[in-house]
């Protein structure tokens, strides 16, 4: 589809992690009257205030179509979620949300004829069977958190979608990801972002995984970007719809500890892995992403120590010491 041809543009969880950063970026390319906000009970992100917004429970299907038929919209970024740990919390909350939520804006993209849907999946719909290193983008699946049960759901769903219905719907399996302006919302990767702000605020940080736990994981900015690149591309090009694999970097807490330590020297790190640790063990340590730079072109442009610069600079303009 071509840019100029979408109309509206829906975003739930609009003030999320990744909503709060994907919605600028979808305002320079379309409009900022264009993308409307989908938000649930999480405070608004000041710099995208500017742009309509209306109240989403993803649960209740009505207010998505309320939303879909008060704006026109043609297309939706699908971006609520219960994230990892939150999600193992209240388990039932998780499959309420990320599994009946999916449904609902799936049904509603079949029955009002949308032009396209962004559902992503994540790491987490691997397990403990799926070979850890360079992870296949076709492989074992079986999770063992409701939030990574959800996610294989979801795929499959959508791409049941897909087949059965020509719903174009399209999704990234997402590392964990580390973002300068939103705070961690409940994931297992969590500490890859907590840990900046300590090291900058306070020069410690007690880590919840243990040292050597080696994650994937990806700078906002090439979340945006695959996002982005993903939903542009033509149909054709795509062999798989909800579930690519897509790749930036993989390190461990220890990994990450060197690089801040390179720029903040007095920076200190301490250990004691909590009920986060048993997830991250059944996670990827690296993913293949072949099909993804094969399909439709994903590269993306930062490494570990382009990250750590970048997060640190930002962070401590941003923060109150």
């Amino acid at each position: 589809m071509s840019k100029n041809l979408t109309k509206k543009i829906l975003v739930t969880g609009a003030t999320g992690q990744i909503g709060s950063e994907l919605v600028p970026e979808l305002k320079k390319i379309y409009g900022k009257e264009n993308v409307v906000l989908g938000i649930h009970k999480r405070k608004n992100v000041d710099d995208l205030e500017d742009s309509p917004s209306t109240v989403i429970d993803v649960t209740n299907k009505n207010l998505i179509e309320d939303a879909v038929q008060e704006f026109d919209i043609d297309t939706i970024y699908h971006l609520a979620a219960i994230l990892s740990a939150a999600g193992e919390k209240d388990p039932w909350l998780a499959w309420k949300v990320n599994i009946d939520g999916t449904y609902n804006v799936l049904e509603v993209a079949r029955e009002k004829k949308l032009v396209k849907v962004f559902c992503p999946s994540s790491i987490a719909a691997f397990g403990p069977d799926t070979p850890r290193v360079n992870t296949p983008q076709i492989t074992v699946m079986n999770p063992k958190t409701m939030y990574g049960l959800s996610k294989v759901t979801g795929e499959l769903l959508a791409n049941y979608y897909f087949y059965k219905f020509n719903v174009d719907v399209r999704g990234l399996r997402y590392p964990g990801i580390i973002s300068n302006k939103t705070l961690p919302g409940g994931g297992t990767t969590d500490y890859a972002v907590e840990i900046f702000y300590e090291a900058i605020k306070n020069k410690k940080y007690v880590c919840f995984l243990k040292s050597d736990t080696v994650l994937p994981m990806m700078y906002m900015p090439d979340c945006i970007k695959a996002t982005l690149n993903l939903m542009d591309a033509e149909i054709q090009s795509l062999r798989y719809h909800s579930d690519y694999n897509v790749a930036a970097m993989s390190f461990s807490p220890d990994d990450l500890f060197k690089e801040i330590l390179k720029i903040i020297p007095d920076f200190k790190i301490y250990y004691n892995p909590d009920h986060r640790q048993k997830i991250a063990d059944s996670w990827p340590q690296s993913l293949d992403d072949s099909s993804a730079r094969k399909d439709w072109g994903w590269k993306p442009d930062f490494t570990l120590s382009e990250m750590v610069k970048d997060m640190i600079n930002v962070l401590s303009k941003k923060i109150t010491i």
